[in-house]
């Protein structure tokens, strides 16, 4: 079996579990975007997913997204690109250019470079805040208890409006607990997008209430480097 036979029978596989998931929680398919991690994918994979139908893809850094994607958009116009990864400051201009959802904003500096370059482009991404739900010293994202402060200053002092809430729940924790705890959190504050489980664990955060899963070995396979 070649490789684009491949990715597109595992696209159907993992569209067929989403699809069970959210028949055993009363949900609708459609409400939820499975997004295909391609970081470090060659661009064979890449091609492959695309000739397979899908269009919505996640990057970890702007620079290896640029080589994947900017030559691409113009041939693929509904092509949906997030960032999915830290996003340093000086990159913000380049990230606005190329995404269209940015899902780690996670600090005020990130914030007032976001809104720079929204005004010099005048080009709106769609903004989620990553939570670091396990308050991990090693991990981007803004604390639990830090989040509601941190939401009114994104609409008051940056005039910037958040669409949801992604998580990277602690490896050796239960997921589904972080996975509640980002869903509380998003109801507290009105927003309804969550961005939340991977290949591991996916079906478990449709249950939770996740709107997006990012999905990269079970779609992929194993990633190259």
């Amino acid at each position: 079996m070649n490789i684009s036979q491949q990715i597109s029978e595992a696209r159907e596989l993992i569209l067929a579990r989403i699809a069970h998931a959210t028949q055993v929680c009363d949900r609708q398919a459609d409400d939820i975007k499975l997004v295909a991690v391609s970081k470090r994918q060659s661009d064979d994979r890449i091609l492959a997913a695309l000739s397979a139908g899908h269009r919505v893809f996640g990057e970890n850094r702007v620079q290896e997204a640029q080589a994947h994607w900017a030559a691409r958009r113009a041939e693929y116009p509904d092509l949906e690109l997030r960032l999915i990864g830290p996003l340093q400051s000086n990159k913000a201009a380049d990230a606005v250019a190329l995404f269209d959802v940015i899902e780690t904003l996670d600090r005020e500096s990130l914030a007032s470079a976001l809104r720079k370059a929204i005004d010099t482009q005048n080009r709106t991404p769609r903004l989620f805040v990553q939570v670091n739900t396990g308050e991990e010293d090693q991990k981007s994202g803004v604390n639990p208890n830090d989040l509601p402060d941190f939401l009114a200053r994104m609409s008051s002092t940056h005039g910037l409006k958040v669409e949801g809430l992604m998580c990277i729940p602690p490896v050796e924790e239960a997921a589904s607990l972080h996975f509640a705890l980002l869903a509380c959190l998003a109801a507290n504050a009105g927003l309804t997008k969550l961005s939340m489980g991977m290949s591991a664990d996916f079906e478990t955060a449709i249950r939770m209430g996740a709107t997006s899963v990012r999905v990269g070995s079970a779609l992929f396979g194993a990633r190259e480097g």
